[in-house]
């Protein structure tokens, strides 16, 4: 699949398929835009003039991104899905200080929205309702329209329902005018897991998980592998996370929307080197990316550059980006995200010369190599947050388990209806300190919208964390972005279930 750029408005195809009953009635439960007394508004003054003060280049970029139901071919099984024209959706490129003009269409039955997920943006376009904004109705249009003011790997998907274990995802790229990185090629990989039209819908798997899994969770074959039972996998088990890898079964795992049995292949030159902008778009699935024959220079977290550190490979939890530098060989090569803990994988081909296109199964000795967690990585000198004393001190604890599938934040299950019950407080100018621990017994990518965040000892900067069970997270963070905003497990069913909270600045 090609990828496409973003520097006029982006056609895309239109079919009419219908969205599922519970799809429906999802979106309805988020039909006005809450407000809170006490918190900021995100579209009052503060909010605005926090857009005016982004260095802005005064270019604008426009993108139509017109969400409707389509096909994805599989290998020849064909998934009836919902996407952006394609899957993944067009790449969106961006100048540091441009401002994005995206003109969202909604060509579903159900409600919908626009995340822009990392991007410290204004408020009021961080598409999350009903937080920031009323959900966009079918047959509507919403503008989202603000200021990208700084560089790095970002990506856009809904944020109403599970719509995101549909095909509505893209990348978005900032790129630095005054780029450091040396490199001949760019390859963005996205990868996914994906049953959407091939076993059942995002919306069923969630209504099945939410009856709970009792004492089922944990069961295996018997064999050490995971056995599927309806749209629920038990015995998924990973060390690297901890235990539980995951709880959905999945039929396929893809890399830029192509199953093994159709791989994706990256082309280039021997001695090449290439910045691979790898983004996690999957809902369920950590996955451990590596190349045979290669090793990984990681040079960036969730957008911001880290002290370059070598690897074999690496696991990315749902909702992270790194960026990697490779230096090619000669040859043909297997391009590989394993689904970590459910025996499976997503799979490409990486080729610079001739030769045998390698087997999807081909082992690849650099998935037991060196994987590097975030722990081990360092800002890079340029985003290394300033030391300064901190003012307010936070605690979020990851709460819930599979028995009764009751995830939630703090021991309580998020409700859009009373969506700022809980909510943490800070105030503008801030330096916050917060702490996240999980209580549970499963692994949680926890992520904060509006902010990129440190982790402590001068760790990376990140928007998106993976928490191991029974351990607990310290970062910082400068409360520099005014407005209301999400903050929850990238698990996309432990979000819908409840794992989520509000970090609201106070108005005062």
């Amino acid at each position: 699949m090609n990828q496409q750029i973003s520097r006029s408005p982006l056609a895309v195809s239109r079919r009419n398929f219908l969205v599922g009953a519970s799809a429906v009635a999802a979106g309805l439960t988020l039909a006005s835009c809450a407000r809170a007394p006490g918190f900021l508004s995100p579209s009052g003054e503060a909010v605005r003039e926090s857009e005016r003060d982004r260095p802005a280049s005064g270019r604008i970029v426009d993108a139509n991104l017109i969400a409707s139901a389509t096909e994805l071919d599989l290998a020849g099984t064909l998934a009836a899905t919902f996407a952006y024209g394609s899957v993944p959706g067009p790449v969106i490129r961006l100048g540091l200080g441009d401002t994005l003009r995206a003109r969202v269409r909604n060509d579903m039955q159900g409600d919908t929205s626009v995340h822009w997920h990392g991007l410290a943006l204004r408020n009021d376009m961080d598409g999350v309702p009903p937080l920031t904004q009323d959900p966009i109705a079918p047959s509507s249009d919403f503008v989202y329209e603000f200021v990208a003011d700084h560089p790095g790997t970002y990506w856009f998907h809904p944020h109403v329902g599970p719509q995101l274990d549909h095909g509505l995802y893209g990348a978005l790229i900032v790129e630095d005018p005054d780029e450091p990185l040396v490199y001949d090629a760019e390859w963005v990989v996205v990868m996914d897991d994906w049953l959407d039209g091939v076993t059942s819908t995002p919306d069923e798997v969630l209504d099945e998980l939410r009856s709970g899994m009792g004492e089922m969770d944990g069961m295996g074959d018997g064999n050490g592998a995971p056995m599927r039972m309806g749209n629920t996998l038990m015995g998924a088990e990973s060390a690297l996370l901890g235990g539980d890898a995951g709880d959905v079964y999945y039929p396929h795992y893809l890399i830029n929307a192509r199953p093994p049995a159709d791989p994706h292949t990256f082309t280039g030159s021997a001695g090449d080197r290439v910045r691979i902008r790898l983004i996690n778009a999957g809902s369920d699935t950590a996955f451990r990316f590596a190349i045979g024959g290669h090793r990984l220079t990681i040079t960036h977290t969730d957008g911001f550059p880290v002290v370059p550190l070598e690897a074999d490979a690496l696991v990315i939890g749902m909702g992270e980006r790194y960026d990697v530098v490779v230096t090619l060989e000669s040859g043909a090569f297997p391009m590989v995200a394993e689904a970590e803990g459910k025996a499976d994988r997503a799979f490409a081909v990486v080729r610079t010369s001739s030769g045998p296109t390698p087997s999807a199964n081909a082992e690849v000795r650099e998935l037991s190599g060196r994987i590097p967690t975030a722990d081990q990585l360092r800002a890079g000198s340029s985003v290394d947050l300033p030391r300064r004393e901190v003012s307010r001190e936070l605690s979020l604890a990851l709460t819930g388990g599979m028995a009764r599938y009751d995830w939630g934040v703090n021991g309580r299950r998020f409700d859009p209806e009373r969506a700022f019950e809980g909510a943490l407080e800070v105030s503008s100018g801030e330096r916050v300190r917060l702490t996240i621990t999980n209580e549970t017994d499963m692994w949680h990518p926890f992520h904060l919208h509006g902010h990129t965040y440190q982790h402590q000892g001068g760790g990376p900067r990140k928007d998106t964390s993976i928490v191991l069970p029974k351990k607990s997270l310290v970062v910082e963070f400068d409360a520099d972005n005014p407005g209301v905003w999400a903050a929850h497990c990238h698990n996309i069913y432990h979000a819908e279930a409840g794992m989520m909270t509000v970090v609201g600045y106070l108005d005062s």
